[in-house]
This record gives structure tokens, C-alpha cells and sequence, in this order.
């Protein structure tokens, strides 16, 4: 079982129109809900790549109760969310379909209280027992400690179960320190986290402040990896035009699937590349098209650095 925390987790709502225009009124063409958050991203994917998951984070309010539901409707994963008094946050992401770009709002989340972050956390180490790999991801709701995926690292390192964190701010640079077996910051994040806007140098040195690999994401370059077995870009074979929301999370979904497959680098990263890839031409974040994704999968371009 592969185990994914989303602390932060949301009603994901998107609306689809002809054209976005500033101050104007829209007609919605299609609208649809998900289940959201990073990590329930990551776990739709990984249960469609055909791995049993099991997630875990906060749900609460009528919000929540609809993630559950939506969940409840996705195969091979298993809802061990805590309850929580406030409601779950939702996102509202709105495609322009002329010219495919996506705009997207985020709500900050619940108020967790101090009773519920020690329910989680009990919750957590449970788990922790049948987990082969964990995914910590996403933005921390108001109330949880700054350095609660530190917390969570130094756990799942105790129990010797690997950890791919995906994060950012101040709740990133804590978690490196706890010594991660993956970080996965995109090039804005990891030049947060370093200070340097190059990105070889930036992924270099944030291995050097306690993660064991780092795999950046460049967009429509692909990944950028620094690990102990060398450091690698991986890139598709072009740019892809669509909704990009999501393709992060599958990338995670990748690495965290090849990871726990006993693959080595350079297939982990083709496998992530491709599956981000093809979440781009997916209409909602937590899904990949089957067909892009084979397509890809077998044109990734792979440098050694």
C-alpha cells in the first residue's frame, strides 16, 4: 500500500468556457467536481497505474462530506481522512478553451485545532505500519504547525517507510532538513528554498540540504533530477497544449510508483514525464490520457547532467 497525505484537501471545481474575459459575463459550458488536493491527486493516478492506496489528511463541513463521497467513488483507494470541525476548502479552476489556458483560485482551508492535528497524527503513524512509500503533499490548512511535514518525515524515516514531499514556503525548507527521500519542488519553489534561479545549481544544492534526490519540474521542460546516482533531465518530445493542473501530482505519482516498483532513475523519471504529460490532455487534475501517456512515454529525451 502506498500511503498519501493531503492535509490541505478540497472540493476541486472546474468550469469549461468558450473564452475567459476580464469583467464580463460567462457562460459555463461544462462543469465538473473532484475530490482534490495534491495527494488525492497523486492517489487517483497511482490506484489507475494499478496500486492499492490509502489516503489520509482532513475532511470536514458539507465540503467534505462531498470529497468523501467522490472518493468513495475511486477505485483502489481507501479513505482514512480525519474529521475535522471547519470545512474543507474548495478550488475553482476555469479553462479558456480558445486558447487552453487555466485560471485558478484557491481557498486557504479549515482551522485545525490542536485536538485534531494529535487525532491526525495518531491516524498517521498507524498507517505508517502497512505503508510501503509516502507522499506528503501540498499546502498546509491554518492551525497545523509550520513544521508539521518535518514531523511527518522524521516518522515515516523511523519506520524506515521512504517519503516524497511536495511543498513549498517555509513548510518545504523545514521538511528538507527532516531528510526526505524525494523532494519535488517546481523552479519557482526550489529558487524560494535555495536562492538560486539557475536550476542544475538550485536542485544541486537543495540535495545538499538533507533530501537524498530532488527532482524539479521545468514545465514544459520536463524534470530536472539530482540524486546519488547521478542527475538527469528528462523532457518530452514537445510542448503539450491543455489544462496543466494535475500534471505535478502525476509526476509525483510516477516517481512514488517506480520508486516502490524497484525501477531505476532514468524509468522513473521517463515514466513521470510521461504521465504528466498526459494529464495535460486529461480534462481534470488526477487523471492522465492513456494514449498521450504511451506516446510520450516511449520519446522522452534523457540527458545526463
Amino acid at each position: 500500500m502506498i500511503l498519501t497525505v493531503t492535509l490541505n484537501t478540497a472540493l476541486d471545481v472546474t468550469h469549461h468556457v468558450p473564452k475567459l474575459i476580464p469583467h464580463a459575463s460567462h457562460r459555463v459550458t461544462t462543469v465538473t467536481e473532484r475530490a482534490g488536493g495534491k495527494g488525492l491527486n497523486v492517489a487517483r493516478v497511482l490506484a489507475a497505474l494499478g496500486h492499492d492506496v490509502t489516503a489520509t489528511g482532513f475532511a470536514g463541513g458539507r465540503t467534505g462530506a462531498a470529497v468523501r463521497e467522490l472518493l468513495a467513488g475511486s477505485p483502489r483507494v481507501t479513505d482514512a481522512l480525519v474529521p475535522c470541525a471547519g470545512p474543507t476548502r474548495r478550488t475553482l479552476a476555469v479553462v479558456d478553451r480558445a486558447s487552453g489556458d487555466t485560471t485558478q483560485f484557491n481557498e486557504p482551508g479549515p482551522q485545525i485545532g490542536s485536538a485534531e492535528w494529535t487525532a491526525f497524527l495518531a491516524r498517521y503513524e498507524a498507517l505508517l505500519t502497512g505503508a510501503a512509500a509516502v507522499a506528503l503533499c501540498g499546502s498546509l490548512p491554518p492551525g497545523v504547525p509550520v513544521g508539521a511535514y518535518a514531523t511527518l518525515v522524521r516518522s515515516a524515516r523511523a519506520t524506515g517507510v521512504p517519503v516524497l514531499l511536495d511543498t513549498s514556503g517555509e513548510a518545504l525548507r523545514r521538511g528538507v532538513a527532516a531528510r526526505p527521500e524525494m523532494i519535488k519542488p517546481n523552479a519557482a519553489e526550489l529558487a524560494e528554498l535555495t536562492g538560486s534561479r539557475e536550476p542544475l545549481q538550485a536542485t544541486r544544492d537543495a540535495r545538499r540540504r538533507g533530501a537524498h534526490a530532488v527532482v524539479t519540474s521545468l514545465g514544459p521542460g520536463g524534470l530536472l533530477a539530482a540524486t546519488a546516482q547521478g542527475t538527469w533531465q528528462a523532457a518530452p518530445p514537445r510542448a503539450l497544449t491543455g489544462n496543466p493542473t494535475g500534471a505535478g501530482d502525476s509526476a509525483v505519482a510516477g516517481l512514488l510508483s517506480a520508486l516502490t516498483e524497484g525501477l531505476d532513475w532514468p524509468e522513473r523519471l521517463t515514466r513521470a514525464v510521461a504521465l504528466s504529460a498526459a494529464t495535460v490532455h486529461a480534462p481534470t487534475a488526477g487523471e492522465f490520457d492513456p494514449r498521450t501517456y504511451e506516446q510520450v512515454r516511449g520519446s522522452v529525451t534523457l540527458t545526463e547532467r
